[in-house]
């Protein structure tokens, strides 16, 4: 059994805005210089909302652009979708072993695994036989967390370490293991989105796949703009960030997304070391270069105390805003 709730982090976490709506640049250099109108595509991908500005000035060739991106969309939740019975990731999933699996798989696991070693566990693509346990015990209306037998079996199934990328096949070394790329594969198909519309001449354009990566700015000194959302009212903006320069990417997590009891006190968001559904922090955004790094670091963040976080920081050219329970006061490190 897989958690069929979808992840609604995307949306409640990051509001993602063109700052040509915000823009306090001169009358008379609107005038000269107006804005293009964005063609924008709303829809859904990994089971939760997306969306898709891009600036052109020629409309028909930014409507092929935006079928182009939705194309790949699909063409990727065939891989990494766990909500269909045919994806590469779910055919890994029963069986334990994929042979000759999609290059785009591989991809993403070296990374995630990477990402692994690097934040020591915290970040963890196996975590998916936790979820399926807390689906069961939600499902069957008993109380969460799980009996501590049950947690235990769960945890002897979640160990990246027990993932093995093969030449020619991806294997689960430990019966019962399942996979879960929804903590970094909404930033890995907006990476790809992103740099499949550069290659294909676009150079301004803010694509939210799951998380948020901006190509260029909407005019003059008006870059992109996200705002970090308030997770008691997700309409109040507890503040807006600048995506400007070399393109950036900006990833939320929050449990408060996907509550899994009505108090909101377990959620979606698993440490794969204790089990517990109880992330540290309320909310936790992070600025990279890159999607897929601001999606799997904002994961494993949010079961980090503040010292570790603030040591990775250090390390790598990435921004990290988190927020504390019962606090509207984000804290920013880097």
């Amino acid at each position: 059994m897989t958690l069929a709730i979808p992840t609604r982090r995307r949306f409640l976490g990051i509001l993602a805005t063109s700052s040509a709506l915000l823009s306090t640049a001169p009358l008379q250099a609107a005038l000269r210089n107006p804005p293009l109108e964005p063609v924008t595509w709303r829809g859904i991908a990994l089971g939760a909302d997306a969306q898709l500005q891009i600036l052109h000035p020629d409309r028909a060739h930014a409507d092929a652009l935006v079928r182009m991106a939705v194309a790949e969309v699909e063409r990727l939740e065939r891989i990494f979708s766990l909500y269909r019975e045919d994806s590469a990731l779910v055919r890994l999933n029963r069986t334990g072993r994929l042979p000759l699996p999609p290059a785009e798989l591989a991809e993403l696991l070296t990374r995630a695994l990477a990402f692994s070693e690097q934040t020591q566990g915290r970040f963890d693509p196996s975590v998916q036989p936790l979820w399926d346990l807390y689906a069961l015990q939600v499902r069957s209306g008993r109380p969460l967390p799980p009996e501590p037998t049950a947690l235990h079996e769960a945890l002897a199934r979640v160990d990246y370490r027990a993932v093995r990328l093969d030449d020619d096949a991806i294997v689960l070394e430990r019966p019962g293991m399942a996979l879960t790329l929804n903590g970094i594969a909404p930033g890995y198909i907006t990476d790809r989105v992103t740099e499949l519309l550069h290659a294909h001449g676009l150079d301004r354009a803010l694509v939210d796949m799951g998380e948020t990566r901006a190509l260029g700015a909407p005019g003059d000194e008006r870059p992109w703009r996200a705002g970090i959302a308030n997770p008691d009212e997700p309409g109040q903006l507890l503040q807006t960030l600048p995506l400007d320069g070399a393109r950036q990417a900006l990833a939320t997590s929050g449990g408060y997304g996907t509550p899994l009891d009505p108090a909101g006190h377990f959620t979606h968001l698993f440490n794969p070391a204790s089990g517990s559904a109880v992330p540290l922090w309320r909310s936790v955004t992070v600025r990279a270069a890159d999607a897929t790094t601001a999606d799997a670091l904002s994961t494993a963040f949010s079961h980090m105390p503040e010292a570790e976080i603030r040591g990775i920081v250090a390390r790598l050219p990435i921004q990290a805003w988190l927020l504390p329970a019962g606090s509207r006061t984000l804290m920013h490190l880097g």
